[in-house]
């Protein structure tokens, strides 16, 4: 496993003011117009007008830079779950919510869904400390709502964490069929995902 390094650099001023974020944000806007393969710390310097030089002072290589990619997603999606948690809602209703959060993500940033769920990075055992960190902290904190909910005799079942595989599994498979084109209409995303919600919820009386 490759410790990230980003997150430890220097973090100098360019005339761009935060020059880390301003890559990041470029990286994302060229993989979504052309991919995650083309995408390449030489193009990325290029986009935002700075040398090739400033660019591998914040990232070692491509590999450091999709795994900052993939970082900076989970970030999103914690502030997306503390967003819903916030809110002056019943649990069903933020269950419910949590849910079509999901696929709303999902769906609406796909390169850096793939990032953060693909075999990109890690089926090839490339993942940083950084993105571990973050992934597997995001994941134990979807398994703590599980076990709140399921205390409160919500969601079905008593065990939390195979609760949170079986749901995740199942929000992963349908936002990835939106992915790749199988299912073609996303505005049925949110439809769909309710319909399933009678699969984990506890009867009502």
């Amino acid at each position: 496993m490759k410790a990230s390094t980003s997150t430890s650099k220097p973090s100098a001023k360019y005339h761009h003011g935060n020059l880390r974020q301003t890559l990041l944000a470029a990286a994302k806007q060229m993989i979504a117009a052309d991919g995650i393969e083309s995408l390449s710390l030489r193009k990325l310097a290029d986009k935002v007008s700075v040398s090739r030089t400033a660019a591998y002072h914040y990232f070692d290589d491509k590999n450091d830079l999709l795994c900052a990619i993939a970082s900076d997603g989970f970030r999103q999606w914690q502030q997306l779950l503390k967003q819903s948690e916030q809110q002056n809602q019943t649990e069903r209703q933020k269950f419910e919510q949590y849910l079509v959060n999901y696929m709303v993500f999902a769906t609406h940033h796909p390169e850096e869904y793939e990032l953060m769920f693909g075999r990109c990075i890690w089926k090839q055992a490339q993942c940083t400390e950084e993105l571990q960190t973050i992934a597997h902290g995001t994941f134990q904190h979807q398994v703590e709502m599980m076990a709140y909910w399921q205390s409160i005799g919500l969601v079905l079942g008593d065990n939390p964490l195979r609760t949170a595989q079986i749901i995740w599994g199942t929000l992963h498979g349908i936002a990835k069929l939106f992915i790749d084109g199988v299912y073609v209409d996303d505005t049925r995303a949110e439809e769909i995902v309710k319909s399933a919600l009678p699969m984990f919820l506890v009867p009502k009386d």
